[in-house]
C-alpha cells in the first residue's frame, strides 16, 4: 500500500514532530479548533488526555504502515466511536489539512518537505478510508 519511502518519510517525520507529545497535541487541537470551531463541543474529556489518545493512535498507524492491515479493525473501531461521538464525514477532511498544517509548523520546510507532505496526505487519507468504512 505504501513504498518504502513513504514509510521512511512519514517515520523520520513523525519521530522529529512527536518529540514533545503534548505540545505537539496542543498545537494539534489549537488549529483544530481555530478550523473548524463546530467540532469544539464533542470534546468533553480532559484535552491533555485526549492529546495524548491522539498521539498515540497516530503513532500506532506510522508504526504499522508496512503492515496496515494489522490495525484496520482498530481502526474501524475508532471510526465507529467518533460516530458516537458527533463527528461527521465532512470533519475527516478538515482533520486530515490540519494534520498536515500541524506537521509543517512543528517541523519547517526544512524537514517537512513536499515529499513528506504528499506522503503523510496519503497516510492520513488510508486511515480515514479504514475509519470511515464503519
Amino acid at each position: 500500500m505504501f513504498t518504502d519511502r513513504e514509510i521512511k518519510v512519514v517515520r523520520e517525520t513523525w519521530e522529529m514532530a512527536s518529540t514533545d507529545p503534548d505540545a505537539a497535541a496542543s498545537l494539534f487541537y489549537g488549529k483544530l479548533f481555530e478550523a473548524a470551531p463546530d467540532v469544539k463541543p464533542l470534546f468533553t474529556a480532559d484535552m491533555t488526555d485526549q492529546g495524548r489518545k491522539l498521539m498515540q493512535m497516530i503513532g500506532i498507524a506510522v508504526n504499522n504502515m508496512d503492515r496496515i492491515e494489522q490495525i484496520v479493525p482498530a481502526l474501524i473501531e475508532l471510526g465507529e466511536r467518533h460516530d458516537d461521538y458527533g463527528a461527521q464525514d465532512a470533519h475527516y477532511p478538515v482533520v486530515g489539512e490540519v494534520l498536515i498544517d500541524t506537521l509543517r509548523a512543528a517541523l519547517g520546510d526544512a524537514f517537512f518537505t513536499e515529499e513528506a507532505e504528499q506522503a503523510w496526505a496519503r497516510t492520513y487519507s488510508a486511515v480515514a478510508s479504514v475509519m470511515l468504512s464503519r
